[in-house]
């Protein structure tokens, strides 16, 4: 089994779970204008968060911009959002 086929099996998406945010593709551009294509990845973290209504933990993949919009808002208002919009 080739290692590229066995990375495409078990990668995982890098999509954040509240904002939707994924890879976006442009290109690397050298000083003498040449273009090669690349990746643009989020910058994704995995976090545990606790609900206390719920009184259960649950694990979150997101974008840091969605972290620091939790910590503005709420966790609830967030997902309450998020569910709202069908991105959960």
């Amino acid at each position: 089994m080739h290692s590229d086929y066995k990375k495409l099996i078990f990668a995982m998406s890098k999509v954040c779970q509240i904002t939707g945010k994924k890879a976006l593709v442009g290109n690397n551009v050298s000083h003498a204008m040449n273009k090669t294509k690349r990746r643009f990845e989020v910058n994704l973290i995995k976090k545990r968060f606790y609900l206390t209504d719920q009184d259960k933990w649950i694990t979150l993949k997101l974008s840091t911009s969605a972290l620091k919009t939790i910590n503005r808002k709420g966790l609830s208002a967030v997902l309450k959002e998020a569910k709202a919009q069908g991105v959960l």
